[in-house]
């Protein structure tokens, strides 16, 4: 949350605070007061540990914009509303933020249902939805208002197919996948890819997220003999399966999607997790400075604490965010035509980052071929596990 007093209210005309009016007070306007973003995500239910992350994230790097000067001698902040990752409060988060004049523009949400649930909202009040982890390929073809910093599962899971059946010699598969809309689109763009390598799917099987006993489907996946097991999940449930496949007699070959790299991975799953492959976007042994210096800046404000790619996410939205600012001032359409200007802004994930004007994402992510080795990420060395 920012720290301004959501009690107080600019007193704009009745036009001004109609759904969709757009903030038209010149490039910036003449004041002290903050350039408000609205944050639509998680802060409690099962995601919550990664608005927690989004936090860590957005602070740092707004920490680093106020050093900087700030955004024409003013600062950047945000109102962070909880959605829990559910579609209908994303809904009414969405009618909240664009009826509020004082929001320039809108962060999130967590899951690409969530954030699609609300992009109308967004698109007919003109109010830039820009989503940073909604990596569903149809979420920037809800409008012109949507754009996003999220690697397409269009361009992830055949990374993660190249990695294991090209680079890891996996020939027959079963995956597992979150049965979501994220996690249903992921499973699919992975089979075609991995079938185009040449693997066979020997079954794939869907849970909940809700989902704490996998026994059952892994007494089915071990029936279907595979030679690797690939997770679409995220970190918890990922080092679940992970035990849980290891208590059933499955010693194959684990290869996760880049949704599972966190140290929450390596602490929930222990031994279990050992020899885990990882395709990810962000690897904190990166010797690139954009990496180097977004690590000793976290460690620094957050007593040591390790950042991982969540954190790196936030991170460069918010510069990204800034960096739109800084061009389009405070005009909601503006906003959204900043981001077709915005050239190589510093970056994390994509080392430098500029929007394809037609998709309204960034291209070029960085992809790092990782193993846990001795209860740590490693890049992978190429030998077997």
């Amino acid at each position: 949350m920012s720290n301004i007093d959501r009690r107080t209210l600019v007193k704009g005309s009745l036009a001004a605070m109609m759904a969709g009016a757009a903030v038209s007070r010149g490039a910036f306007a003449d004041t002290s007061e903050p350039i408000l973003l609205g944050v639509s995500g998680p802060l409690t239910g099962p995601n919550a540990q990664y608005g927690t992350q989004w936090k860590q994230g957005f602070d740092l790097a707004l920490d680093e914009i106020l050093a900087a000067g700030g955004i024409n001698g003013r600062k950047l902040a945000y109102n962070f509303e909880d959605s829990q990752s559910d579609p209908r409060q994303s809904v009414a988060i969405a009618q909240k933020f664009v009826s509020d004049p004082r929001i320039v523009m809108e962060l999130g949400d967590f899951s690409s249902p969530a954030s699609m649930a609300a992009s109308p909202i967004y698109q007919r009040a003109g109010l830039v939805q820009f989503g940073f982890t909604n990596s569903h390929p149809d979420f920037t073809k809800g409008g012109d208002f949507m754009w996003s910093t999220s690697v397409s599962q269009a361009d992830e899971q055949p990374l993660l197919a190249a990695y294991a059946v090209k680079r890891l010699g996996l020939k027959k598969l079963a995956v597992l996948h979150l049965n979501t809309d994220w996690g249903r689109t992921s499973r699919d763009y992975f089979v075609k890819a991995a079938k185009e390598y040449g693997a066979e799917i020997a079954v794939t099987e869907g849970y909940i997220a809700e989902e704490r006993d996998f026994r059952s489907t892994l007494v089915r996946v071990r029936d279907s003999s595979p030679d690797g097991l690939i997770l679409i999940s995220y970190y918890s449930d990922g080092a679940l399966i992970a035990r849980q496949a290891r208590q059933v007699g499955l010693k194959q070959v684990i290869c996760a999607a880049s949704s599972v790299y966190s140290p929450k991975f390596l602490e929930l799953g222990g031994d279990a997790v050992e020899d885990v492959h990882v395709g990810t976007r962000y690897f904190p042994e990166d010797p690139r400075p954009e990496v180097q210096k977004f690590i000793a800046g976290f460690k620094k404000k957050y007593n040591g604490i390790e950042p991982d790619a969540f954190n790196a996410y936030a991170y460069d939205a918010m510069n990204m965010a800034a960096a739109v600012v800084k061009i389009g001032g405070t005009d909601r359409r503006a906003i959204r035509d900043a981001f077709a200007k915005v050239k190589d802004v510093s970056s994390v994930i994509f080392g430098t980052a500029t929007f394809d004007v037609e998709s309204r994402r960034v291209k070029g992510a960085m992809n790092a071929e990782l193993v846990v080795r001795k209860g740590q990420f490693a890049l992978w060395d190429g030998k077997p596990t």
